[in-house]
């Protein structure tokens, strides 16, 4: 009996001979030279290693770009033609060229809906709360992202645009960053970092920082909560289904600018996708997308009666993580009874009146760690003493679990409008920039860890991030 490797073999071969006899017939066929002469007809180029497409912009300079194993897919168009170019790569090792987000060429102006079984929370697309977001000095947008906007998006002129709102939008991060944090330490954050500016902090990949704290879910076997009835509540369940299937997670932001970016396709391609609170899908979806597989809620969505959680069809036939910080030092006992929101109520009454449900709570020490790890990376610059968004704790969470993660409009993108969430129209700078939580950091953080180019991030808004190997992240900086 024949092995399943040995089959797969006997496959290869087959199609190697249906190949070889394809090419030996000279009428199925066209020779290398004929190849040439096609290719250099096409300003196209050819090398022994393989078909090499490329946009010249100055075709007197010879590339200077090492050779890699990867290749690149890009497109743009020669306006003088009125004709497009693909553009292929070979390269070696060396250092890593950030590639385009898209690996096939879509059209983002085509019309994509897919129907969706949500229903929008009450009042969650008009006179919707927005919660832990204080209110912002500036409200207004001073910048005005039009102004940067292109679509011959692989152009000389479109690359200088994209490059100049990446130095404004870079530069007031790095400001709010830099802003006076003297405010009240309500949390009793009390933390020194174990390093300063040493050289291991310096070079230590973000993602493993992100990585090592550890943001997890509690668990029926967590004490107190094994103690408890109260821990009887939390799902016998892994956050995660079949991990090992998942290879692309979207994390959706609920940022205004998703409105016009026409992404729903490409959301809906990842195997998971979460998103925040009670963002809408029902009549965004060719912006947004309609797959939900994870909502990420904080304890005001939770606790407040306009958000209805315990039955609104938003949050039903979905996985839940909902959060709330506590204090930085506390115990999970303490947090039992001075949580910043009375979330526990409200998720009893969920689990009760839904106990086939995925609804988890995240571990508040663990949202603190990532807090901790914000400021590692953020240096002598101190951080507001509050906690993360849910966005980057959505983020922490995910990461372990999935190869690849895009976060939509996480980082602002040239469709920045100054709107809060793409289903109101409240104005608000401090959605996007911070003025409560540490959110200038965590953008530049996740930049930092981004591996997309310039024009997938600045331009279609969307960072991507990949899971850091074990071995790369052998070092604890945190001390846990």
């Amino acid at each position: 009996m024949l092995r399943p490797s040995m089959i797969k073999t006997l496959k290869y071969l087959t199609l190697l001979i249906a190949v070889l006899q394809i090419q030996i017939q000279p009428n199925c066929a066209k020779t290398i030279n004929e190849i040439k002469r096609q290719l250099n007809r096409r300003d196209l180029k050819y090398s022994d290693r393989g078909l090499a497409f490329q946009w010249n912009v100055d075709k007197t300079q010879p590339s200077s770009q090492p050779q890699r194993h990867d290749i690149s897919t890009t497109f743009t168009s020669n306006h003088e033609h009125n004709r497009g170019v693909l553009k292929f790569k070979h390269h070696g090792r060396g250092s890593r060229k950030r590639r385009s987000v898209f690996h096939v060429r879509w059209n983002p102006n085509e019309r994509f809906i897919v129907e969706s079984n949500e229903n929008p929370a009450i009042n969650s697309s008009k006179l919707a709360p927005h919660p832990r977001l204080k209110v912002s000095k500036t409200t207004k947008l001073n910048l005005n992202a039009k102004h940067y906007l292109c679509h011959d998006k692989l152009s000389p002129v479109c690359a200088n645009k994209t490059q100049a709102f990446k130095e404004r939008v870079l530069k007031i991060f790095e400001k709010s960053l830099m802003e006076s944090v003297n405010e009240s330490n309500f949390y009793n954050v009390d933390f020194k970092p174990v390093f300063g500016d040493s050289f291991e902090e310096q070079y230590y990949p973000s993602t493993c920082l992100v990585m090592e704290a550890g943001v997890r879910v509690l668990k029926r076997k967590d004490p107190p909560f094994n103690k408890l009835q109260f821990g009887k509540l939390f799902p016998k369940q892994k956050l995660f289904r079949q991990k090992k299937n998942i290879k692309t997670c979207a994390i959706v932001s609920s940022a205004g600018s998703m409105a016009g970016s026409k992404l729903g396709r490409f959301i809906d391609s990842h195997d998971i996708v979460m998103r925040f609170n009670h963002a809408p899908t029902r009549g965004f979806e060719v912006d947004v997308g309609s797959k939900t597989t994870i909502r990420v809620v904080n304890s005001q969505v939770v606790t407040k009666p306009e958000f209805d959680f315990a039955h609104a069809p938003i949050f039903q036939n979905v996985t839940i993580a909902a959060w709330d910080p506590g204090k930085y030092n506390g115990t999970l006992e303490d947090w039992l009874t001075t949580s910043d929101y009375d979330l526990f109520t409200n998720y009893e009454i969920y689990r009760r009146r839904y106990p086939k449900s995925r609804a988890f709570l995240i571990d508040p020490h663990s949202i603190w760690r990532l807090w901790q790890s914000l400021q590692m990376f953020a240096g002598n610059r101190p951080l507001r003493k509050n906690p993360p968004s849910s966005g980057f704790i959505g983020l922490a969470l995910l990461l372990p679990h999935c190869p690849v993660v895009d976060f939509i409009e996480y980082m602002p993108s040239t469709r920045l409008n100054g709107r809060c969430h793409y289903y109101s129209k409240e104005i608000n700078s401090a959605c996007t920039f911070g003025s409560w939580h540490p959110l200038a950091a965590e953008k530049l953080m996740a930049l930092d860890m981004n591996v997309a180019d310039d024009m997938s991030v600045f331009q279609f808004g969307i960072l991507r991030m990949r899971r850091p190997d074990k071995l790369l992240c052998g070092f604890n900086f945190l001390g846990y």
